[in-house]
């Protein structure tokens, strides 16, 4: 029989107020607390080196993967030349990987507020970024994304929001509101694609913020699309939400022949997760998500911003 992990570390965390996962920690690689959240990289037995920021898992070796594909892939495969690109977040590096797959890329902005959990990903996670800090089209500002786009007035083809959940006093909370998502869609090209992570996905938590957010991106985008994915590390489903005007392409009428072939060309090999077959499943969201959906009423803005639990 192999060892026992030590049972008296654990790390674990709500799933929600009922609910919890633990996962042994085999080592701590780092934990300091920077001038906006609480940073935490560690080595778990189930899902290797992970992400944590104010206690909640943002990504693991094991199925950051999944995510990230699930972020990036639908959105930069839809867009008929994706070029210029922004992220708001992203520390790991693992959202600029994936888009930097794609050879059409010619510019890369990321822009994280957070330069110690940048740094510390940099030197703990390199099976996240896989060197992506080091490719040439990538800018790397350390800003608030919000006032980063106000002041900037570029337009990009594809907007990617990979930001923590928004916790009551974290970092993220204006990056989830009405007023942000008017300001990025300013700030797209003509047929450009916004997509941001929206929170569980689940049964038991898919209107904790998910819906909300679905709603609110509605006010703003002609087209909206949801869609979600497994991520075990997250113990749930994770929701997704895609944003673009009259002119941008729809991510639902794309086929999976068409889809394919895009990857194939676009990155030059296939992906662990995404293509033609995962697109179909991913956008067909289950009818408890189309339910909840529909009697969502609550619209985030910045006098009412929402709280994840």
């Amino acid at each position: 029989m192999g060892s026992q992990p030590d049972p008296t570390i654990w790390f674990v965390e709500n799933i929600t107020p009922e609910l919890l996962q633990s996962s042994a920690v085999r080592r701590i690689l780092c934990e300091e607390q920077t001038a906006f959240q609480k940073v935490q990289i560690i080595e778990t037995g189930p899902f290797g080196r992970s992400l944590i920021l104010d206690d909640k898992m943002q990504s693991a070796e094991a199925d950051e993967w999944v995510y990230h594909e699930s972020l990036v892939q639908l959105v930069m495969t839809a867009h008929e030349a994706p070029r210029r690109v922004f992220i708001a977040g992203g520390g790991e590096g693992a959202t600029a990987r994936e888009i930097l797959r794609h050879g059409s890329v010619t510019d890369l902005v990321m822009v994280d507020l957070d330069e110690r959990v940048v740094a510390l990903c940099r030197a703990h996670l390199p099976n996240h970024h896989q060197g992506a800090f080091d490719d040439p089209r990538l800018t790397l500002h350390y800003a608030d994304a919000v006032a980063h786009l106000r002041t900037n007035e570029d337009t990009y083809d594809v907007l990617i929001v990979d930001i923590a959940d928004p916790l009551e006093g974290g970092p993220a909370v204006l990056l989830y509101t009405e007023e942000f998502y008017r300001l990025a869609a300013s700030r797209l090209a003509p047929g450009g694609l916004l997509v941001t992570q929206a929170g569980p996905f689940g049964p038991l938590d898919v209107a904790e913020v998910f819906t909300a957010i679905h709603r609110t991106m509605g006010r703003v985008f002609d087209q909206t699309t949801p869609y979600g994915a497994y991520i075990p590390s997250f113990g749930t489903s994770w929701g997704f939400v895609v944003g673009g005007m009259a002119d941008a392409p729809t991510l639902a009428t794309l086929s999976s022949a068409e889809i394919d072939a895009r990857v194939a060309d676009r990155v030059g090999a296939s992906l662990r997760y995404y293509d033609g077959v995962a697109h179909g499943g991913m956008v067909s969201v289950p009818k408890y998500v189309r339910d909840a959906m529909a009697r969502e009423t609550r619209v985030i803005t910045d006098a009412n911003p929402l709280f994840a639990v």
